[in-house]
């Protein structure tokens, strides 16, 4: 398989929603509720017609999971067990009020290993890639995790489920203890963007929970390849569907899972 080719192929796809999107940006006129705060666009639904459209002529042997649409089958037959996972506009709420933080999210996977993930953020023109074993980049420049430890001196980023309002299962007792326990904390409500800057460093951890795979799985591979670590909140690999995910530069991973299992630790400063 020529990965190289494909994210190549799946790079221009990505940035053909993005200039979709910043078209869009400013201009919501339409706004669905997929659930009591779970908001959905004419844009969201515009840049997946637009990506899986194009992936469909390009990769027809190559099965698309969606955020909008579900599961699409290869047009021309599965050849290779491969699947995109695909979320076309990754940060709605944002887009819907104009706050400026959302991205183009493509992960493809084959035979159960992500192969190629791509994040692009079409406001700041920043396209985050990475293939199995190539290496991860911001713009085609080698990106790195940060080398910043103890978990104190780290600023990390998280999210809030969808159901946060009804469940008692909703993070804000983990945001809660990180807080406590971390130099900072952010929420800037794009898991996908979360991800790609632990990879790049501008974050030196992130954790979530209740996401889906379309939702980690380009991020998480990016985070990988840039040296990092993913795992559920139990240090196992289980992160891929989203449920848990702990994404970290690797210094500070058990720290944050020691916080998350509740295990309270007091640091000296």
């Amino acid at each position: 398989m020529d990965t190289e080719a494909i994210l190549k192929t799946a790079m221009t796809i990505a940035r053909q929603a993005g200039d979709r999107l910043r078209e869009g940006w400013g201009q919501v006129q339409e706004i669905g509720y997929k659930g009591e705060i779970d908001l959905v666009t004419e844009y969201d639904r515009a840049s997946e017609a637009l990506i899986v459209a194009a992936l469909q002529e390009a990769f027809p042997d190559h099965h698309i999971y969606a955020e909008e649409e579900g599961e699409i089958a290869a047009a021309g037959g599965d050849k290779g067990g491969c699947t995109w996972l695909v979320d076309p506009l990754d940060g709605t709420t944002n887009y819907a009020h104009g706050f400026p933080a959302f991205a183009v999210s493509l992960a493809l996977a084959c035979q159960g290993r992500m192969e190629v993930g791509i994040v692009y953020d079409p406001l700041r023109d920043e396209c985050f890639t990475a293939r199995h074993g190539g290496g991860a980049a911001l713009n085609g420049r080698p990106i790195h995790v940060s080398t910043t430890a103890p978990l104190r001196r780290s600023l990390l980023a998280t999210g809030f489920p969808y159901d946060v309002w009804t469940s008692p299962e909703n993070n804000l007792d983990h945001f809660r203890d990180f807080v406590l326990h971390a130099q900072g904390v952010r929420r800037a409500g794009s898991a996908a963007l979360d991800l790609v800057y632990v990879a790049c460093g501008r974050f030196d951890g992130y954790w979530e929970l209740k996401l889906h795979p379309w939702d980690v799985a380009a991020g998480a591979l990016i985070v990988q390849e840039a040296g990092g670590r993913v795992s559920d909140f139990g240090g196992g690999p289980d992160f891929t569907s989203g449920r848990e995910i702990v994404a970290s530069n690797g210094r500070i991973h058990e720290e944050m899972l020691a916080v998350l299992a509740s295990n309270v630790m007091t640091f000296d400063v």
